[in-house]
């Protein structure tokens, strides 16, 4: 086998991460002990929050530390066990590090079915970006036929799903996204009624006062920034928003200075609630169960950005920044030596 290969957060970003933040190490491969397993990395995942792990500031992940190999969601092979659940030739998924080996015990990774989807599937539509949005918008955005359900970062890994469950449940949904290849793939492809390019959109608020003619009901938060201000000012009474995520601000340097909201949230007697997935960690069976069958039965779409390459996992990373990926940016390190899925 070759030597393994990480990548370390080399220093703190100052604003946009550049390449000049990560650093390329080999090292050994480890050797394995009594109870845990050699994992060969076949997929990746870059995910926005791991921006927010790169700084070193208070928030619901403790920061990644500097010199240190970076952390996040991995697909892998078994390729040598001394567990006895797990044997050679099983695909595991876990969150591990950014490296082409890693060894881990049997808590923390989890057998997965490769006859059920690609392998890759579990890194994106069934799996954290997918129980993000059913646990999001099912809990907290609670959507009931004939609402309308309005999504920001709709052609995300997130997003995209939210959206197609949101008519599952019977809503109008209205997508937010930022090229017209999204807005032709979120409407023409997973069925959202409308969608907004916020790019070419001189008025924003206006666009929004058209495709949400009955207010908004649900307002699924992927961005923040001017877009969410624009949202919330069309709440109507009892209203929902799920807070997912605030990409718009995660490389601003300076606090975000907008309007208050919290008149809006009084007036309509709406609900804001912040989540993050791991709140839902007792029910991922079911909520995974249930994504399942509707990608079989074909009422979830999904599509991937497979980036190919170990080598280009900081470029695939920072895509996600300029907007590069429709559905979930995934890095492809290796092929599966066993039988293809």
């Amino acid at each position: 086998m070759e030597n393994n290969q990480q990548i370390l957060l080399a220093s703190r970003p100052s604003g946009m991460p550049t390449k000049e933040n990560f650093a390329f190490k080999e090292a050994p491969i480890p050797e394995i002990g009594v109870g845990e397993v050699l994992i060969r990395t076949l997929y990746l995942s870059v995910d926005p929050y791991m921006r927010g792990r790169m700084s070193d500031r208070k928030s619901y992940v403790p920061p990644f530390p500097l010199n240190e190999i970076i952390v996040g969601g991995i697909v892998g092979e078994i390729i040598e066990s001394r567990a006895d659940d797990l044997s050679k030739g099983d695909v595991v998924i876990g969150n591990l590090g950014w490296q082409l080996y890693n060894v881990a015990n049997t808590a923390e990774v989890r057998k997965i079915d490769p006859t059920i989807a690609p392998i890759s599937t579990y890194l994106g539509v069934l799996g954290m970006p997918g129980l993000t949005a059913y646990f999001g918008l099912l809990d907290i955005g609670q959507p009931k036929e004939g609402e309308t359900v309005v999504i920001s970062g709709a052609a995300g890994a997130v997003g995209m799903i939210v959206g197609q469950i949101a008519k599952i449940k019977g809503a109008h949904v209205v997508g937010i996204a930022g090229s017209d290849e999204k807005i032709d793939y979120i409407t023409q492809e997973l069925g959202f009624d409308v969608a907004i390019n916020y790019k070419t959109t001189d008025n924003i608020r206006q666009a929004l006062k058209e495709a949400c003619p009955n207010g908004v009901d649900v307002y699924f938060d992927n961005v923040g920034g001017e877009i969410s201000d624009a949202v919330l000012s069309l709440l109507n009474h009892g209203a929902r928003i799920p807070l997912c995520g605030q990409i718009s601000l995660y490389n601003l340097e300076k606090p975000d200075v907008g309007p208050r909201i919290q008149s809006q949230l009084l007036i309509n007697s709406a609900l804001m609630k912040g989540f993050i997935v791991s709140d839902y960690a007792k029910q991922f069976k079911e909520g995974a169960f249930q994504l399942a069958q509707w990608v079989q039965e074909g009422k979830i779409k999904y599509k991937e950005n497979i980036v190919e390459g170990f080598e280009n996992t900081i470029d695939a990373f920072l895509g996600l920044f300029k907007g590069e990926n429709i559905g979930k940016q995934i890095v492809k390190v290796a092929e599966r030596s066993q039988p293809s899925d």
